[in-house]
């Protein structure tokens, strides 16, 4: 196989752009969509099961369809409507945050109901209100054990950031794509892309699993 170097070094100021601005869709998104997952898991679980049934079908709704169809969606109708035109890197961060949030929303609703009932009312007995219960005891327990899911959801929202670059947004996988129309090789722009996204999601599982140590030390 002829494996051309050169055409990397020639790319690779593009690549080092692309990779800054993955790892920026990447955390804007793990950050909004842990939020919104929190939120939308909190509403899922309360007792009214009228007032619960918009968080069960955003969701199904963001669960249930393609990544790359919210992505269209977002970038040629939602954003023109909210600003006027679109932009693809907000586009970008707003389809992955959301479609982040459906799936964390069902990894803290797990990891909140695994918590044994017993806690709730403990916490409920020493005089907090169900919100401290939840802030206090309750949170904190589950977080331990939503740490390995929530890990495995953010490996793969750094690789789904990929799709934005049906939208043009020039992230990593964008440029490795124009390195390959201008040369019609596939090799060097697949597997620079390819190692950098290890890279990546390598670095990310290494950060976790030294929270999920220290937090499981305490």
């Amino acid at each position: 196989m002829d494996f051309r170097w050169d055409l990397i070094e020639q790319y690779a100021p593009f690549f080092l752009k692309g990779t800054l601005l993955t790892i920026g869709f990447s955390i804007a998104a793990i950050i909004l969509g842990t939020i919104l997952g929190l939120l939308i898991g909190l509403g899922k679980m309360m007792r009214n099961k009228a007032a619960a049934l918009p968080f069960t079908w955003y969701i199904n709704l963001f669960r249930g369809t393609p990544l790359m169809v919210q992505i269209l969606l977002i970038h040629f109708g939602v954003i023109p409507l909210i600003l006027g035109e679109t932009n693809a890197i907000v586009a970008a961060i707003t389809a992955l945050s959301l479609n982040s949030a459906a799936y964390t929303a069902e990894i803290f609703r797990a990891g909140i109901q695994s918590i044994d009932k017993g806690q709730m009312e403990a916490a409920r007995s020493l005089g907090m209100s169900h919100v401290q219960a939840m802030r206090y005891v309750i949170l904190p327990q589950a977080f331990k054990r939503m740490i390995p899911p929530l890990g495995n959801e953010f490996i793969v929202l750094i690789k789904d950031s990929s799709l934005a670059q049906i939208i043009a947004a020039p992230e990593l996988m964008y440029w490795g794509k124009a390195m390959q129309g201008q040369y019609m090789r596939a090799w060097e722009p697949y597997l620079t892309t390819a190692f950098i996204y290890l890279v990546l999601t390598l670095s990310l599982n290494f950060l976790l699993s030294r929270l999920e140590r220290r937090l499981a030390t305490e």
